[in-house]
């Protein structure tokens, strides 16, 4: 039962470290989609850093991105349109997953 339990730990493991690394990557791309809505709302420095905070933050609301989405549509009012959000929130998944891999 060795093999057995020793295969068992891997796929914990491996389903933990997936877990963890797709959580980083939505937590990061929520910082990025914050910078870019932040920067397409004036805000630079300290007040940009602080909106990608809250965009980060407001992903603990609910499961999913539709959370997130409201948030940045919400504040954006009118600056971008829904498609462009969705495919800002797109590419951003693939440049902080990107760049998370280029962190290991």
């Amino acid at each position: 039962m060795s093999t057995f339990d020793d295969r068992q730990q891997a796929f914990e493991a491996k389903f933990a470290h997936d877990a963890e690394m797709q959580f980083k990557a939505e937590a990061r791309r929520n910082k990025l989609l914050g910078l870019w809505a932040a920067e397409l709302m004036g805000k630079t420095g300290d007040e940009a850093a602080a909106y990608a905070i809250a965009v980060v933050k407001s992903d603990f609301e609910e499961a999913g991105d539709e959370d997130v989405y409201r948030k940045v549509a919400g504040d954006l009012e009118g600056r971008a349109d829904e498609a462009t959000i969705r495919a800002k929130m797109v590419s951003l998944m693939a440049e902080a997953k990107a760049q998370l891999m280029t962190e290991l």
